[in-house]
């Protein structure tokens, strides 16, 4: 039997769009206490009024609740109703105390107004122009979000991606899901071809149309970007899309042929060993990873061969001379780094932590110094340039401030035809470069110019697409120095001693000495709950307790997971309610931001210049113009509520996203259910990731299988085939 009630919003306890299940406390007519509500709810606010159908249930836990099966919304017809409704941040610029102002002066017919007479604001203290235009905006978007909402639902489909829809394509949002609802995979973050699907056949496309077969293949090619491959082989994205599609191969084969027909693809023919060695004779590119692997491969070869050299010393001369103004003696491998850095014109130096790499910047900048060369020096991240910057003293920044990148003048200023003013070009990480920004790079660097990219070749490689540190090394055809020995100094840490065992395969020193304090600790748990629970304690006591680091700034968790009882999304909110539990806060899509919460940045943002892994605190929560000010590297930056999904808590992180960053104290669970990622390079990262202090917590037996699995993910790019000419 369907039940059906009336009730007024009061406030929203839960609500996730995105898994369709939100939790809503309502007061109905004939109740004194609230009525807990549970179902699928989109675009609610409190104040407004929510008409039911659906049942009582008792649940064992939370007890009486009734389970919404369909809903309608209608206006608050009630002024404190109405207070709530345009107070909680449903319209851009109105917060709850100009909400009561509104309310104050036309009661009942506030809404009414704000629908028909907006201009009538300005009869509100503190409403000008400005303020009216931009509540106007936002009631009209709120209400064409509306119309979104009931056209998916009148197709059977749930309308939790209404919002982002309209965010991306606005007005044209109808237009664009009659005509090709299959773009949504590719343009909307959050939904993917299965979802796009699901709208698509429901508006009645058929299983077998070309859009439907050619959206599928162009998704799964950036579904295998995002995992960082360049290309992939032909039969093998053949036969994924088939099991995608579930239909016949001859239709996959056609959109195939359109799409490289149209130069969405590029379909490149392999011959000989490197057919054998990619698995495939066909590597299948998108267009624009296509022309960053080709022309990084040719102006790195153009770069190498260049007769353009500006500087050339006497190697010998200059190195006896630098050492004459080193208060130590350099390294022998270092000598050769120098000698390579003013002889050749494309050097990588790499090498683990504590074998001299920054040591090395500063001796070849104080040679290139001396003779008046122009030096730039960057790194792939805010926070690596920081560091180089204050380890060099020498002015250093991100690789897009080098590149002068701008958003409103469209894309990177530096390239081939406004080159970099410089002689000496220094990249710091180089192992974090993928194949996008190394081609953006490298079209910016002039003919005569020396490039020395540094960088740890054994850590994870980039978060995006390519493996270009390693690519260039295994090619054989730049100069290449690794750095071995590990200086006096550096073998004083367990923390650069272990990093080194693992990498050459060997198992951490874990005995710990309680008489007195290290950097280097092993504590082992062999249940994930167990885990979990010491690592909470770990983070908001013992280790701030015991070695004065302060647990919101200087104490990182990684994990190797998202999921699972020690994952990230896990830890996150642990740690969230644990460390900052009673801030100011905004939910949204069931995830809440708290006042000074730790947050990271998810994918490139260029119009905000922030960028995937960027990591940041919340500064400010702006409820009336619904925005988040978060303070990144120094500088304020605001993201409307809408853009929050850009967000995710950062108090624990993946190994990846912690590629060049350095944090005092490291904690890292460790456990058998992460058997998957278990790898040695990730083990490895993650430990030198740390400056002062690491601590894993987890099984020996998992510690084991990482340190003895150096079987690399394999990521498909045929940078190093280019480099060393193997193809054309």
């Amino acid at each position: 039997m369907v039940d059906r009630i009336e009730g007024q919003i009061e406030r929203i306890t839960y609500n996730d769009e995105d898994k369709g299940y939100g939790v809503v406390r309502v007061r109905i007519r004939g109740r004194r206490d609230l009525v807990t509500v549970v179902g699928s709810f989109v675009n609610i606010m409190p104040g407004e009024i929510l008409s039911m159908e659906g049942e009582w249930t008792i649940h064992p836990r939370y007890g009486e609740q009734f389970k919404v099966d369909h809903y309608e919304t209608l206006k608050p017809a009630t002024l404190e109703g109405i207070r709530k409704y345009l107070g909680s941040g449903l319209i851009k610029g109105i917060g709850p105390v100009m909400a009561d102002r509104i309310v104050n002066q036309f009661g009942k017919d506030t809404l009414d107004i704000i629908d028909r007479e907006i201009e009538r604001l300005a009869e509100i203290q503190g409403i000008g122009e400005y303020r009216i235009k931009q509540i106007g905006s936002a009631w009209e978007e709120q209400k064409e979000i509306r119309e979104l909402m009931i056209f998916l639902r009148s197709h059977g489909v749930g309308a939790a991606h209404a919002s982002r829809i309209f965010k991306q394509y606005g007005k044209a949002s109808l237009t664009v899901l009659q005509e090709n609802p299959y773009r949504l995979a590719m343009d909307i973050s959050g939904i993917g071809f299965l979802t796009a699907d699901k709208i698509a056949r429901n508006l009645g496309f058929s299983a077998d149309s070309s859009l439907r077969a050619e959206a599928a293949l162009l998704y799964l090619l950036y579904e295998a970007s995002d995992d960082g491959h360049v290309c992939v082989p032909e039969g093998q994205l053949v036969e994924q899309a088939e099991k995608l599609l579930e239909i016949p191969l001859v239709r996959t084969g056609e959109a195939l042929r359109a799409l490289v027909a149209s130069e969405r693809l590029v379909s490149e023919v392999l011959q000989g060993t490197v057919a054998t060695h990619f698995g495939d004779r066909h590597a299948l590119y998108l267009r624009g990873f296509h022309v960053a692997e080709t022309q990084v491969a040719q102006r790195l070869s153009y770069l190498r061969l260049s007769p353009y050299r500006q500087h050339r010393l006497d190697p010998e001369k200059a190195v006896a001379w630098l050492q004459g103004k080193l208060p130590f003696e350099l390294a022998p491998l270092q000598k050769q780094a120098v000698k390579q850095a003013l002889s050749d014109q494309v050097v990588v130096i790499t090498g683990g932590p504590g074998t001299g790499k920054t040591t090395l910047i500063r001796a070849i900048l104080a040679v290139f110094k001396q003779i008046s060369a122009r030096v730039c020096l960057a790194a792939p991240t805010g926070r690596a340039a920081k560091r180089l910057s204050e380890a060099t003293r020498h002015p250093a920044g991100t690789v897009h401030r080098l590149l002068e990148f701008s958003p409103q003048l469209g894309g990177f200023q530096r390239n081939e035809g406004r080159p970099l003013k410089a002689d000496v070009i220094i990249i710091d990480e180089a192992s974090m470069l993928d194949i996008l920004l190394s081609h953006y790079l490298l079209k910016a660097i002039p003919g005569h110019a020396v490039l020395i990219l540094v960088g740890d070749v054994d850590q994870l490689p980039s978060v995006g697409p390519g493996n270009v540190l390693n690519d260039i090394i295994e090619s054989r055809t730049v100069s290449v120095v690794r750095l071995t020995e590990i200086f006096r100094q550096a073998r004083q840490s367990r923390i650069i001693v272990n990093a080194h065992l693992v990498r050459n395969g060997q198992l951490p020193r874990t005995q710990n000495e309680s008489d007195k304090l290290q950097d280097f600790y092993f504590i082992q748990k062999e249940d994930p709950e167990e885990a979990f629970n010491i690592l909470l304690k770990l983070c908001t006591d013992r280790i701030p307790a015991r070695f004065g680091f302060d647990p919101m700034e200087d104490v990182q968790v990684l994990s190797p997971m998202h999921r699972g009882a020690v994952g990230t999304q896990r830890l996150n909110q642990a740690l969230q309610e644990a460390l900052n539990p009673r801030a100011e806060s905004v939910n949204r899509n069931g995830r809440v931001f708290r006042l000074q919460d730790r947050v990271m940045q998810v994918r490139n943002n260029y119009d905000k210049e922030v960028f995937n892994g960027d990591m940041g605190r919340i500064a400010q929560l702006d409820m009336e113009n619904q925005e988040v000010k978060v303070l990144m590297d120094g500088r304020l930056v605001t993201y409307d509520f809408s853009e929050l999904d850009e967000l995710q808590l950062a108090y624990a992180i993946s190994v990846h996203k912690a590629q060049g960053s350095e944090y005092q104290a490291v904690v890292l669970p460790l456990v058998t259910q992460h058997y998957v990622m278990l790898q040695r390079n990730l083990l490895y990262t993650a430990i030198t990731r740390a400056k002062k202090l690491v601590v894993i917590v987890g099984s020996k037996k998992a510690l084991a299988m990482a340190v003895r699995n150096n079987k690399m993910d394999r990521r498909f790019t045929l940078l190093r085939e280019r480099l060393a000419g193997e193809l054309s």
